[in-house]
Formats: structure tokens, C-alpha cells, sequence
């Protein structure tokens, strides 16, 4: 089970059968949409062209690749996305927007999120969709060296020297701990410790916050 569907609840009240969508009055609402694979800045901007709110909070940091450390941007919550609608009368269009899979729900209940959660949501990405992730080195970190003859290895940060734009590494090589020196440029967290910088505890998994239901 994912972190974002980690959120609902499963004991809730179940909706009107979908044959009776229609007549129901849940009123607009906050669902959790599942998009395809890296295709949520597609699936948003369909459903704002289409006439929908979205909140669609996403994260900048620096990934290693083989050229070295690059800046990437991906959803903070990767393949979802959150939009606002009345079930009863726009289910099918969100549905059927492009880049969507699906809106979330657990047989025939469809669980909305309250809009206290959007708002907290929001206010810790600082009011923008788009979050800067701190991409400062501390000792005690632990990082990969993404280049050069040690490419692929573990480290931990002992030392950080800003005006050399060098680290000082403690590595573990043929199981002796080794000491080096290399450039800034040439490290990057490891993708737990970049999760690490961003945390939203009201969607943990054991989460107390209620998800409503319609």
C-alpha cells in the first residue's frame, strides 16, 4: 500500500450506489487522483483546462546521475495528485482526463480529504505547488558518490568545507574505513536521506487525521 493510500480510512460509510450518482448531494470535495507514471503535471493541467481546482505539490533536489549530480523536479507524491469536484456530477469527466488513471476509492466508497489537510499541505510547501529541498551538507550525513573512480559508493559526511566547495568523507573500502577529500559536485543524498528533508506527518501511515467520506 502506497503512503497516499495509506491515508483513507477503510471503515467508512460507503456512497450511494454509482447508478444513483446523480442524485446524490456530497457538494464539491477534495479527492486524491491517481495519474499514469510521471504523468501528473500532464494529468493537472488537463483537469484545470477542464475547469477543476488542483493542488499538485511537487520537489526540487539533486539526483546523481552518470554526468554527475542533476537537478530533477517530480511530485512530492509520486502518480497522485489532489482535485476538487462534486462527485456526483464530475466523476466521469475527471475519469476520462487525460493522463488520469482514476480517482481513489475502496469499492463503492469514495473518501475525500478534508480540506484541513489541503491547507496544512499547502502551508508547509509555503503556499507554491513547487518546494526547494535543502541541498545542504551536515557531518553525519550519509551521501553517494556519483562520479569518478568511486562512483556508486556509500559515505558519511566528517567534514564540510564551504570555501573549497570539498567534503571530507569517511568510506568503507576492501573493509578498511578510508578518509577522502572530493568536490561538493561529486555527492548527493541518498534517496532516503532526501526524504528525510521533506516530511508531511499528517500523511503518515499511522496517521490519526480522519479522511471523510461523502
Amino acid at each position: 500500500m502506497s503512503d497516499m493510500e495509506s491515508c483513507f480510512e477503510s471503515d467508512q460509510t460507503p456512497l450511494i450506489p454509482s447508478q444513483t450518482l446523480p442524485g446524490s448531494e456530497c457538494g464539491e470535495a477534495w479527492f486524491c487522483v491517481r495519474t499514469h507514471p510521471k504523468h501528473e503535471h500532464i494529468a493537472a493541467a488537463q483537469l484545470q483546462e477542464n475547469g477543476f481546482r488542483v493542488f499538485l505539490p511537487r520537489i526540487r533536489y539533486r539526483r546523481p546521475t552518470r554526468c554527475g549530480p542533476a537537478w530533477v523536479t517530480e511530485a512530492l507524491f509520486r502518480d497522485y495528485l489532489f482535485t476538487r469536484f462534486d462527485l456526483a456530477i464530475a466523476l466521469r469527466r475527471v475519469q476520462h482526463s487525460r493522463a488520469v488513471r482514476g480517482v481513489v476509492h475502496f469499492g463503492d466508497r469514495w473518501p475525500t480529504v478534508p480540506e484541513a489537510i489541503i491547507d496544512e499541505l499547502q502551508t508547509l510547501m509555503g503556499g507554491q505547488d513547487l518546494r526547494l529541498v535543502e541541498d545542504t551538507l551536515s557531518p553525519g550525513d550519509t551521501v553517494l558518490i556519483a562520479t569518478g573512480v568511486m562512483s556508486g559508493l556509500h559515505a558519511v559526511v566528517t567534514r564540510v568545507m564551504p570555501a573549497k566547495q570539498r567534503v571530507a568523507l569517511l568510506l568503507e573500502f576492501l573493509g578498511q574505513r578510508t578518509s577522502v577529500e572530493v568536490d561538493r559536485n561529486r555527492v548527493t543524498f541518498l534517496a532516503d536521506e532526501q526524504s528525510k528533508r521533506v516530511r508531511f506527518p499528517v500523511l503518515k501511515q499511522n496517521s490519526d487525521v480522519i479522511v471523510q467520506s461523502c
